[in-house]
């Protein structure tokens, strides 16, 4: 994800989560989904750059996508460890996964957002504690996707090592994760160097999976890599095809047994997933998007964001039966202001803020799922505390539901701070939110 240039609000070493009115990840990083391809080359810095509409991903060719980097470093410079001789390790010679198995074992997750993506976990308010794993089990959630920085905790020169330190946390994470029987998804977070210059960053970037796939290549198949979260910036779809494919031949390399997570390009737009090239011979692939449409609503008032995001009372789904005023910032940005005019005169059916946009979104990820024969996972989507609850489940149950329709495993975004189903100060779920992801049988 792209930096904000916005102040990062520090947390002192916090054990557990710190719930507040702010989101700390987001506080330095667009959590920006779903909002719209631009229709020019350029692709968005901000979700302040995006139209109202919904253009298909702009295919021309991309003329900084053949400029040669500097040589990745050999294996021999590479340093490779092993895991904590602890952890579960699989049978040497298990059968080679079924992806299509293999999403469907996603299931039903949860982000553990705002910790290890932090520069410094317990930096944004949330440490990871041994008891949530198995309050996350026991909920019902099948599933969590580990936000990582690990560009954070590496060298920034050759051979790029990770801290051991940090390896043994990561190992930690696993062992508590994989002791209650979830899912782990290691996605590689927060690399905004990655996508500011992913030419210069290449041979780090690189060199980073290949520690990561050789030190845990023994584990379980329900453990998965995640190669990049939300590519942006220099990450045009161009770059981002050339990327993954030596990201996937740098894993395999080490590890030909795990199934890999590949985003769309455009912050894991859904419309860009037309613009993905995998190889042909690679079958153990999941590819995923983001969702957080209307973003003017899920992302209503929060301050990491432009500052025409920063209307507030904008319920879901609309039109609300008052209408609501933009603040000023947004009747200066045309797609925003436009949006408001149709939020507040257009009946539920055509309504930007209505059902039927998330259902063409999720109608449109499963047309290109059964045209490319491979499994989709919705890695995140989410609303923050700043719009009011109702509208909140009503619009994450919503989403759920469409995932589960179209036959997409899911992980909401996050588990305890500002998006949070579960409230750390009280010790318990928000039930709401829980119910709309979790609902009774």
């Amino acid at each position: 994800m792209v930096s904000l240039s916005v102040l990062l609000l520090v947390f002192g070493g916090a054990a557990g989560c710190t719930d507040s009115t702010h989101n700390q990840e987001k506080a330095v990083t667009v959590k920006a989904g779903n909002v719209t391809p631009p229709a020019s080359k350029e692709e968005k810095t901000t979700p302040s750059q995006v139209p109202a509409a919904d253009p298909a991903p702009d295919l021309a060719p991309d003329s900084t996508a053949d400029s040669a980097p500097d040589p990745a470093p050999s294996t021999a410079e590479v340093p490779l460890t092993t895991p904590d001789p602890k952890l579960p390790k699989r049978d040497p010679q298990s059968a080679p996964l079924d992806v299509f198995q293999q999403s469907k074992q996603l299931g039903r997750g949860v982000n553990l957002g705002n910790a290890l993506e932090a520069p410094v976990e317990g930096q944004w308010g949330v440490t990871l504690e041994e008891s949530y794993f198995k309050t996350i089990k026991d909920a019902g959630f099948e599933t969590v996707r580990v936000p990582i920085k690990w560009s954070g905790h590496a060298d920034a020169n050759a051979p790029y090592a990770i801290e051991a330190a940090f390896f043994d946390r990561i190992d930690w994470v696993l062992g508590q994760a994989l002791k209650q029987g979830l899912n782990v998804v290691l996605d590689m977070h927060g690399y905004d160097e990655f996508n500011a210059n992913a030419d210069e960053q290449e041979p780090r970037f690189l060199a980073l999976w290949k520690q990561i796939s050789a030190r845990y290549k023994e584990l379980p198949g329900n453990v998965y890599y995640e190669l990049a979260n939300e590519p942006n910036g220099s990450l045009t779809w161009s770059k981002w095809n050339k990327m993954l494919n030596k990201a996937l031949d740098t894993v395999r390399s080490e590890d030909q047994w795990h199934t890999v997570i590949i985003d769309s390009a455009n912050w894991s737009n859904y419309a860009a997933l037309v613009s993905l090239d995998i190889p042909d011979n690679e079958h153990n692939v999941i590819v995923s998007f983001h969702y957080y449409d209307p973003f003017l609503f899920t992302h209503q008032g929060a301050n990491w964001v432009g500052p025409e995001n920063g209307t507030t009372g904008v319920v879901w789904p609309g039109p609300p039966a008052q209408k609501v005023e933009p603040v000023d910032a947004a009747k200066q940005v045309q797609w925003a202001n436009d949006w408001f005019d149709a939020y507040n005169t257009q009946p539920a059916e055509s309504n930007p803020a209505g059902p039927h946009a998330i259902a063409e979104a999720f109608d449109k990820a499963e047309s290109w799922v059964k045209e490319n024969k491979r499994p989709i996972w919705l890695g995140e989507f989410g609303a923050y505390s700043n719009a009011d609850m109702a509208s909140r489940a009503r619009w994450t149950s919503f989403v759920r539901e469409q995932a589960e329709k179209h036959g997409f495993g899911w992980s909401y975004w996050e588990f305890c701070a500002g998006f949070g189903v579960y409230d750390p100060s009280a010790n318990a779920y928000r039930k709401e939110l829980l119910d709309a992801l979790i609902p009774a049988k």
